[in-house]
């Protein structure tokens, strides 16, 4: 990007992304910022790396981007701008931030969401060159800008047979409200990941507790349906 030029501007003119990018004081008093996005196909967009990403992700995905605004709007108009989004909107916060797309093997895909790291992230180190992975979340991107242990990302299953070409039109699919409420989402620290940082050759990498936690598993006072929450990331 020109240096002294506004990032709307030069995000603009790479004319690559379905929806254009406006500074954020385009956005009027009162308005929600999903609503705006979706009535006027304009992004209010900041300076600095967060709305950088967004707006990446807006040229790499764009049909993805569009289904998330869309939903996000369709709840703005049916349930209005609340203190809390709700659980549709809330996912898709989630999802739209932090989200990580995953093409694992089913053995794999167990292994991770069932938190047995040194199964899915040693003993199953081969299978890594097989697996496909693109990082989505914009939020995710940015803290990966200075790297920490703990980044944790959300997980979002890619079935086996979906290309990279066409990963954008299967998500725009696949971002529905029903599954949104199930908060499909599975967590991965996200620099664990083989080949991402150079510190995970070592499998003692993985014996860090605070980082790589065990599932939780319910205690008996609690419902056996109750899951354990993954909240939106701010």
């Amino acid at each position: 990007m020109s240096a002294g030029c506004p990032q709307p501007q030069a995000l603009n003119a790479a004319a690559l992304a379905p929806v254009h990018f406006v500074p954020q004081a385009d956005l009027p008093d009162g308005q929600a910022y999903e609503d705006f996005i979706f009535a006027t196909g304009q992004v209010p967009t900041r300076e600095g790396l967060h709305d950088f990403f967004n707006a990446l992700c807006w040229m790499h995905f764009p049909l993805a981007k569009q289904r998330l605004n869309a939903l996000q709007a369709q709840e703005i108009a049916r349930a209005g701008v609340g203190q809390v989004r709700g659980p549709v909107r809330d996912a898709a916060t989630v999802f739209d931030e932090n989200a990580l797309l995953i093409q694992p093997s089913d053995e794999l895909w167990q292994a991770l969401t069932e938190r047995r790291w040194v199964d899915a992230l040693v003993g199953m180190r081969s299978e890594w060159a097989l697996t496909r992975v693109w990082l989505f979340g914009h939020a995710a991107l940015e803290k990966a800008v200075q790297p920490y242990k703990s980044i944790t990302v959300h997980m979002w299953r890619v079935p086996q047979g979906v290309t990279h070409e066409g990963i954008d039109a299967w998500l725009a699919q696949d971002l529905r409200p029903d599954k949104l409420l199930q908060k499909p989402f599975s967590p991965l620290p996200m620099l664990g990941l083989p080949g991402w940082w150079p510190a995970n050759e070592a499998a003692a990498f993985y014996d860090d507790a605070r980082v790589f936690r065990p599932l939780r598993r319910p205690c008996a006072s609690e419902k056996p349906h109750a899951k354990e929450d993954i909240g939106a990331v701010s």
